[in-house]
């Protein structure tokens, strides 16, 4: 029997690669990335997959593979879309008004438990997209789990891509840990 597939669009944010060449197109698409599309923007280089796949994670595991296997030295430095997320992308995302995630973020509406935000920039408040969309779910303003299931993974796949770059202050961070959990 054969598994159910879906369509899953992402980015994979590269490195190593700052304008295009034909060299690198060509030995992408050998390399099974023809599900996908290269730009570039302020000398950034990203590839827009839409992959099908049993699920989010086997696509971005199977594209970064496929990227990363391609023998140009080329790496994945990021997955997008990422975790961190405004109020107005969070109303994007559930299709509500940045109204009512206001209000919600506030207390004014809703329960009064929405999640604490990660971070704030000059004007901005910054959240956990995966955080939000549990709390979403659990509040019924969210009615689809795979939304929360890969918000979640695509969180944790970008950690991980953090610690694979920085592999020396992974022993830092644990360090840290242990210390706090004194």
């Amino acid at each position: 029997m054969r598994k159910r597939t879906k369509n899953y669009i992402f980015q994979l944010i590269l490195s190593d690669i700052s304008e295009p060449n034909e060299k690198i197109e060509d030995a992408l698409y050998e390399a099974g990335c023809d599900d996908a599309l290269l730009f570039f923007k302020n000398q950034i280089a990203f590839l827009e997959f839409n992959r099908s796949a049993e699920s989010i994670r086997k696509a971005i595991i199977s594209a970064i593979k496929d990227v990363e296997n391609a023998g140009i030295g080329v790496k994945v430095a990021h997955v997008a879309p990422g975790d961190i997320v405004t109020a107005a992308e969070i109303a994007r995302r559930v299709k509500l008004t940045k109204e009512y995630i206001r209000l919600l973020t506030q207390g004014k509406r809703g329960p009064g438990d929405f999640p604490l935000p990660h971070s704030l920039i000059a004007n901005t408040t910054l959240w956990s997209w995966a955080e939000i969309s549990e709390w979403m779910y659990t509040h019924t303003k969210l009615k689809d789990k795979d939304i929360v299931t890969n918000a979640k993974f695509l969180k944790d796949i970008n950690q991980v891509m953090e610690i694979r770059e920085h592999k020396g202050t992974y022993q830092t961070q644990k360090n840290l840990l242990q210390e706090l959990e004194k």
